[in-house]
């Protein structure tokens, strides 16, 4: 497997593709706006004008777009990537993603001769920068299996959730866990600021203890630094945890906190914030100073 297509060369993306480069892949890619990957191609990276081109003579196609809907668009839409790819292509969709859609794009390319796998990763842009993401899987093993070697430049955490759409279960999972501890980042350094406590030292002294975390180490600094920039998007999250509450639906559960997290970032992107970073969350705080 050494020609791959990829379809969402965004913050994300743009690393995963420079990744697969240096070890040696052929990458075809796809883009709405060239000029935005103008530094790939420089690279190396093969440009095509359309997905049915960029996709219909390649190993492996790679997905990594921003919404539920344009997944659709990209794999169902006429002369995409169901249309246009190979029989016994491996598709790789690593956007976060309905589990339901991932399910059902792997029945509908399993009886089109497909290799259909919902790979959703963790870790931001700079797991994907040092190829250190986290890697959940979910579809046939021996799809799985196949494609190690690609998930192995891209990751380190790499793992296998079981059946198709098992691996966006996983990412919901995952997007649950961080929305509760972001949003006490966010409320304990509201608290310190209103106690008028020193919040480096107050970072540096709990950042080692039980209170700490990867969202602690990650975007305590940057939020103290008002670095908002993203490495993930506000808008990107929100969608997120919209999905992981529909699934929590479907199974009759509760949650009230991924509830609440999700209506304050809603808030925030009702007023113009949804292409900030997830660590924007302390604006909500702030403007209830």
């Amino acid at each position: 497997m050494k020609k791959i297509g990829f379809i969402g060369v965004g913050i994300m993306g743009k690393s995963m593709v420079r990744n697969l480069m240096k070890a040696g892949y052929e990458l075809h890619i796809f883009a709405r706006t060239k000029s935005k990957v103008e530094d790939v191609i420089s690279e190396g990276a093969i440009f095509h004008d359309t997905i049915g081109d960029c996709v219909k003579d390649v190993e492996a196609v790679i997905t990594m777009v921003g919404f539920p809907q344009d997944v659709e668009e990209i794999y169902y839409d006429p002369m995409n990537i169901l249309d246009s790819a190979k029989e016994g292509t491996y598709l790789v969709d690593m956007t976060t993603t309905s589990p339901m859609i991932a399910a059902q794009l792997h029945e509908n390319g399993k009886k089109r001769g497909f290799h259909v796998l919902d790979a959703p990763v963790t870790g931001g842009d700079s797991g994907a920068r040092e190829g250190t993401l986290s890697i959940l899987v979910g579809g046939e093993r021996e799809d799985y299996e196949a494609c190690m070697p690609l998930f192995e430049v891209m990751g380190t955490n790499i793992n296998y959730m079981g059946k198709a759409g098992n691996g966006q279960h996983a990412k919901m999972a995952n997007q649950i866990l961080i929305a509760g501890a972001l949003s006490g980042v966010c409320e304990a350094i509201a608290y310190a600021k209103a106690k008028e406590l020193d919040l480096q030292t107050l970072l540096d002294a709990l950042s080692t203890g039980a209170a700490g975390s990867r969202q602690l180490d990650t975007f305590g600094p940057k939020i103290l630094n008002g670095d908002y920039d993203p490495g993930f998007f506000l808008k990107h999250f929100v969608k997120d945890m919209k999905l992981a509450l529909i699934e929590a639906n479907r199974s009759e559960l509760d949650l009230e906190m991924l509830s609440l997290v999700l209506s304050n970032y809603q808030i925030l992107e009702a007023q113009g914030y949804g292409d900030l970073g997830t660590q924007a969350l302390m604006k909500f705080y702030e403007n209830d100073e």
